[in-house]
């Protein structure tokens, strides 16, 4: 029997909706494995030596070709006589346990079949030193007893903190390689000063460990591999900053607000996002994006009254990290929270806000409907509604009726769709997106 506060909303009327399409400047590089073959021959890579045990480091994010451009950089250490193999390295994600983290690492395609080379897996790390207020700065036990290390990751902005590196190669280096207990050093100050200790422990462990290079890459606003570019060891956090620059502005946007401000702004009454996922951001849907952030120092340009979260991305393998900044979430996103990978998460990172579950509602149809009603809007039969696949891809959207005069008006936007009724099948929303 139907709960009887269901009685509350069903009558709550749902817009048309139409399909768009948004524009963004991108370039694009179809050839991953040549892109990396370019990248290295940068000096810095001479210090790859035969016969050298060669560390290479891979993350929980979802990075576009993340298999093509591992398997590339593990061809490229092997033809130049050395040993490469591959360290997980994501601080506590996937449960906080080895085996976890080569799971997470199988479910984003990189297995020792796929990228040709050994897997080595654990949470053993070593201390390499203690920062001046006490913080012990760990490293992974396998890469800091490898003759050398590569660091390799996606270089963009973090959800929850600004500085001149966020997420990238220093992160990967400080808190990536420091395992489960160096992750909670770095965090264990609050989320506002992780950007500080970022940079201080990644420059004790470029002192101190066997770095050689890094490889960056950074995609465009449709989340396509758009630059691959080798870092030297020296000289590394100042020549990742400019880089992170670029990532900022390659960020695709809802949009909500004038082109010309740096990301969406204004108001909007309701967001409805059909998937979260660590794919998609660390925090499963990137706050940069709706401007939903955990640290209040954090600027705040776009308020949406209501966000509604639909569902949890298989990937994440029960990560619903970013369930808590919804209003509203379905039955079947609580069914996949899994609270072993949340609450490690939320522990390590200190960030307890993250393992909340908000209002729970039993189907997508319903979900919408709370967040509808309770949105504020002065006429809810005019709610101004988006609704996009996730945070990562944002090319297509629905928009309701009431915001159509406005994106029609708006560059880089087309709306391509006809008016048609939101669409439910036993409760799903069944409006399609387009074939990838």
């Amino acid at each position: 029997m139907p709960p009887n506060y269901l009685k509350l909303i069903e009558n709550t009327p749902l817009p048309r909706v139409a399909l768009c399409r948004q524009t963004f400047p991108a370039t694009r590089i179809d050839d991953p494995a040549a892109a990396v073959a370019a990248a290295m021959t940068a000096p810095c890579v001479d210090k790859i030596k035969p016969g050298m045990s060669i560390a290479i480091t891979a993350g929980s994010r979802g990075l576009a070709v993340l298999p093509e451009l591992l398997t590339a950089i593990v061809a490229q250490v092997r033809a130049r006589g050395a040993m490469p193999f591959v360290v997980p390295a994501m601080g506590s994600h996937g449960g906080a346990t080895a085996e976890g983290q080569t799971a997470l690492l199988a479910k984003l395609g990189v297995t020792e079949d796929v990228i040709g080379c050994e897997i080595r897996s654990s949470m053993e790390t070593d201390e390499i030193g203690v920062l001046d207020n006490g913080m012990s700065v760990r490293m992974d036990r396998h890469a800091n007893a490898a003759d050398g290390i590569i660091l390799f990751n996606r270089i963009k902005p973090h959800t929850s903190f600004r500085a001149p590196n966020e997420s990238g190669l220093a992160k990967m280096l400080s808190i990536g390689l420091g395992k489960q207990s160096g992750a909670e050093t770095c965090h264990s100050r609050g989320i506002d000063n992780v950007g500080i200790f970022v940079g201080k422990m990644a420059r004790m462990k470029l002192a101190r460990c066997k770095v050689l290079f890094g490889v960056g890459t950074i995609e465009n606003a449709y989340d396509a591999l758009s630059r691959v570019e080798v870092l030297d060891s020296d000289g590394m956090l100042e020549a990742e900053a400019p880089l992170l620059q670029e990532a900022m502005a390659n960020m695709p946007r809802l949009p909500v607000g004038p082109l010309e401000a740096p990301t969406a702004s204004g108001q909007l009454d309701v967001l409805v996002v059909d998937e979260i996922g660590k794919e998609f951001s660390g925090t499963g849907m990137d706050p940069n994006i709706t401007h939903r952030f955990t640290s209040p120092k954090m600027e705040v340009h776009l308020h949406i009254a209501r966000l509604a979260a639909l569902g949890l991305s298989p990937q994440s393998n029960g990560n619903g990290n970013g369930a808590a900044r919804a209003d509203v979430i379905t039955a079947r996103l609580e069914a996949d929270f899994d609270r072993e990978a949340v609450y490690a998460n939320a522990l390590t990172s200190q960030v307890v806000i993250q393992a909340k579950i908000p209002m729970v509602m039993p189907c997508d149809r319903t979900a919408i409907q709370t967040v509808v009603k309770t949105c504020g809007a002065a006429d809810i039969s005019r709610v101004r509604l988006l609704r996009i696949p996730n945070t990562l891809k944002l090319e297509y959207l629905y928009a309701s009726e009431a915001m159509l005069p406005e994106l029609r008006e708006r560059p880089g936007l087309d709306v391509i769709g006809d008016l048609e009724e939101m669409l439910f099948e036993e409760g799903r929303v069944m409006n399609a997106w387009p074939e990838a």
